[in-house]
């Protein structure tokens, strides 16, 4: 049986890093957590883990997939820390610069590195799909409705630009409509009409789990990999 997957997750305390934490100690057979990163724990260790604080990466033990779910102004120290490991760099964090995006690039010469603006496999799926519709459809109108809890501030949302880069990819040219409300997780509807008739392609989080799951499972595919700079769906 192979080892598990040693991981280290970086943005611990936030709402994904808790639910990787949760989601890998309920598969130990495929998951270690080498350690977890926080601003500043509160422990050393918490339910077997070795908590450490931003400033201490250089301690942190050896792990094969470094994943990231934080702020821009930490991401190029633990992107430095995964190229200098030689590990597989798996990051959701947004707002990146476009220095930091280069900076992507570059290390994604020397390790085997995933940025995504959502993890979940179903929109990974989704976008593969709207790129085949967007081809196929040649001159039909392409619309994307995406609706998130009353609390996200970006708008469009990063996964409804990443649909319509995906439509761009098959010649569409996509417009965007975004609703904000109540607690809704994030529902994305991609629309193409024509003459007379109607495609339309949704997905529905009904939680947060499906991120930290597909980041669970782009690290595992990630992990030993050549070095390059992949994609979700590349990895499904």
């Amino acid at each position: 049986m192979d080892a598990p997957l040693r991981v280290l997750i970086h943005g611990s305390t936030g709402r994904m890093g808790q639910a990787l934490l949760r989601l890998c100690a309920e598969q130990p057979a495929r998951f270690a957590v080498a350690g977890a990163v926080s601003q500043q724990p509160s422990q050393r260790v918490v339910d077997g883990v070795p908590q450490f604080s931003a400033r201490e990466l250089s301690g942190v033990p050896a792990f094969d997939a470094l994943v990231d779910f934080s702020r821009p102004d930490a991401f190029d120290r633990v992107l430095a820390l995964a190229v200098a490991r030689g590990a597989a760099f798996v990051s959701g964090t947004t707002g990146l610069s476009e220095a930091q995006r280069d900076a992507l690039r570059l290390a994604a010469e020397r390790v085997p590195a995933c940025w995504a603006s959502n993890f979940s496999l179903g929109v990974a799926v989704l976008a593969g799909l709207v790129a085949r519709a967007a081809h196929a459809l040649e001159g039909w109108d392409c619309d994307i409705v995406e609706a998130h809890h009353a609390g996200k501030v970006d708008a469009p949302s990063g996964t409804a630009l990443t649909l319509g880069a995906a439509a761009e990819e098959g010649g569409a040219t996509p417009r965007y409509a975004s609703l904000r409300a109540g607690d809704i997780v994030g529902e994305h509807l991609v629309q193409f009409t024509g003459q007379g008739e109607r495609l339309e392609l949704v997905h529905r989080a009904g939680n947060r789990d499906v991120f930290a799951r597909g980041a669970l499972h782009v690290a595992s595919r990630l992990a030993g990999r050549d070095p390059g700079l992949y994609g979700v769906r590349d990895l499904l």
